[in-house]
């Protein structure tokens, strides 16, 4: 199997989703492609690809015949369709529940079984969560071929999360994010931040003397 690059999952994952949810506008244009590529919802991370950088990474997939042209279309514009799975062209088949799976790990990451089951509801139903983590057994060896696999539980989490295999993944990443959960501020944020605790302690220290001086003037009494 191919190793595929973070900006060619995202396409393939794109037109998974967009020819499950949007039917009519599939096959997809470039400038369809790359709004769906670029979009802020239901995608991790989020993206900024111009036009000219997803049509290089369209003609890559086009080379390793993972998409086409559409040559029955009469627009002007190229059209494009994928040739990733269920179709003559390829070796994958999947059921609806394992398709969706996959589309959604290759549109946000490593999930959860119960995320999994909440994120892919406008492209397959899943009864429970078992449901989805049968179709994720069936992943893992699917024809004798790993297409997912369960990752170490991380700490705090109480569910294991499933990434695919169709490109490189770096476990460590996730060791290091771990570790070290809170994500260091910008150094604009820092010095808000140091100037905010400034202003609070000022404020403490203005509320300390107001209480010892009403102290004061009940003792006195």
């Amino acid at each position: 199997m191919i190793s595929l690059s973070a900006e060619q999952c995202r396409i393939i994952g794109v037109m998974l989703e967009k020819e499950t949810t949007t039917p009519e506008q599939y096959p997809l244009s470039l400038n369809g492609i790359t709004l769906g590529c670029n979009q802020k919802s239901n995608r991790d991370p989020v993206m900024s690809l111009s036009e000219s950088d997803v049509q290089n990474v369209v003609d890559e997939l086009v080379q390793l015949n993972k998409l086409m042209v559409d040559h029955k279309a009469s627009s002007r514009v190229n059209k494009y369709f994928h040739r990733f799975c269920d179709t003559e062209f390829g070796s994958l088949k999947f059921t609806a529940q394992q398709r969706a799976i996959i589309c959604v790990l290759l549109l946000r990451g490593p999930q959860t079984p119960g995320e999994l089951r909440t994120r892919t509801n406008r492209l397959t139903d899943f009864s429970d969560v078992s449901a989805v983590e049968d179709a994720l057994k069936q992943l893992q060896d699917l024809n004798g071929q790993p297409l997912v696999k369960k990752l170490a539980r991380e700490p705090g989490r109480r569910d294991s999360r499933y990434v695919h295999l169709l490109s490189d993944f770096d476990e460590s990443s996730l060791a290091e994010f771990s570790d070290n959960p809170v994500k260091i501020a910008p150094t604009d944020n820092k010095n808000q931040l140091a100037q905010r605790v400034t202003e609070l302690e000022q404020q403490v220290a203005s509320l300390t003397e107001q209480v010892a001086t009403l102290t004061e003037l009940f003792d006195s009494e």
